[in-house]
């Protein structure tokens, strides 16, 4: 199978931050751009856009992607939405999950290949745990919502491998470029799309000592978790002033279409 019009919506998760490439837009590559290669590969006529924003939730993302998208007419289309609101102290699931499906509805009315996400499972980690309930809930009604619209659903939560934290970056809050890989070989299968990506190789096994466990947490809340708390507190966001890498269709996933500033975080 072959697409033409590739185009991709959505947060942090399908920006690509955890996974750093200086020399593309956002100095970031990405599970997403990691399909479009391969995509890209197989027709001479592809195109690429890759419209998501980091920190974005899904009101923000409906409001600032989902028209830009429809305008460039894609054949697939793939959008992650929804984990930024559900680590906010307070959300309406049933309502998200109502608007998240009429932007479905919207996005599959076109023809196009549409692919979701479930939210991963966060029960491998004390962190997030808490939050967990939330997440199988939300997962229940975006499976739905698939199943409405006749969407693809990549079932992270299903993906027990993600607890190893080595597929994540040391922010504990995004994937790492082994992580992407991984993504983006579970939606080339889910396409049913020919490929030859491979696993990359893991980084060293995390610390095991008490002392180093102590060191490393103290380092994750210094560099990660204090900021991304205090830009909750201010209101702010690590997307404010950032534009889309890819607004518009390209095969040069190196392009940057206009200057943009790359902050750090979720």
């Amino acid at each position: 199978m072959t697409y033409q019009r590739y185009v991709a919506l959505g947060d942090s998760f399908t920006e690509g931050v955890g996974d750093p490439d200086p020399d593309r837009p956002n100095g970031l590559r990405g599970w997403a751009d990691r399909v479009a290669e391969v995509l890209g590969a197989a027709s001479p006529d592809f195109g690429y856009a890759n419209l998501a924003i980091r920190g974005r939730k899904l009101d923000g993302i409906l409001a600032e992607q989902l028209e830009p998208a429809l305008a460039l007419e894609p054949d697939l289309v793939t959008i992650y939405a929804g984990a930024n609101d559900i680590l906010r102290p307070s959300v309406d699931l049933d309502a998200l999950a109502e608007r998240y499906d009429a932007a479905l509805g919207r996005l599959a009315a076109t023809g196009a290949r549409l692919l979701v996400w479930t939210a991963f499972d966060p029960g491998g980690s004390a962190i997030y745990r808490p939050v967990r309930p939330r997440f199988a809930l939300y997962n229940e009604l975006v499976r739905e919502a698939a199943d409405r619209h006749g969407a693809t659903i990549v079932d992270f939560w299903r993906l027990k491998e993600y607890r190893d934290w080595r597929l994540w970056d040391e922010d504990r809050m995004h994937m790492g470029p082994a992580g992407h890989q991984r993504m983006a070989v579970e939606v080339l299968d889910a396409l049913g799309v020919a490929h030859d990506l491979a696993p990359l190789p893991l980084r060293e096994a995390a610390p095991t000592t008490r002392r180093e466990q102590a060191a490393a947490h103290a380092t994750w809340l210094r560099e990660s978790a204090v900021p991304w708390v205090h830009r909750r507190l201010t209101g702010r966001s690590s997307g404010d002033g950032l534009s889309p890498k890819h607004p518009t269709l390209t095969r040069d996933l190196t392009a940057r279409s206009a200057p943009s500033s790359a902050p750090s975080g979720a």
